[in-house]
């Protein structure tokens, strides 16, 4: 599934769409439509941990997000091995409208309950 980015990614203000893959229930990758060397892989944070942030009125409106809006939320993982020493970016979650195939990154500058790299091994039980 492609999706157009209508909020630049922090530090890859060039890539204007992505294309979402998914790898099981839990991870999915997302690759640069503009360049093939350009990858991520995502989790779904909500399988690690109770997460909610308000998504800026700017951003929804560039989202085109209202209260029926099908939204699916990631958040950038890197992988290591083990698994358990991966890390989770909570700052920056990704937010996608899979209705209108528009995509964002969130910035949550003023959060204090999330931290940028986060070990997945705090949660795992």
């Amino acid at each position: 599934m492609k999706f157009d980015i209508c909020v630049p990614l922090l530090g890859f203000e060039k890539i204007k769409q992505v294309e979402l893959q998914k790898i099981d229930d839990i991870f999915m990758k997302m690759l640069s439509v503009d360049d093939e060397h350009i990858s991520f892989t995502l989790i779904d944070p909500f399988v690690l941990r109770e997460y909610d942030f308000e998504i800026p009125t700017k951003i929804k409106e560039k989202l085109q997000v209202d209260e029926d809006s099908n939204l699916l939320i990631l958040n950038i993982i890197l992988v290591q091995t083990p698994i358990e020493n991966s890390v989770v970016n909570f700052i920056g979650p990704l937010v996608f409208n899979t209705d209108n195939k528009q995509a964002a990154q969130i910035i949550l500058a003023d959060s204090t309950q999330y931290a940028i790299a986060e070990k997945i091994s705090a949660f795992l039980k």
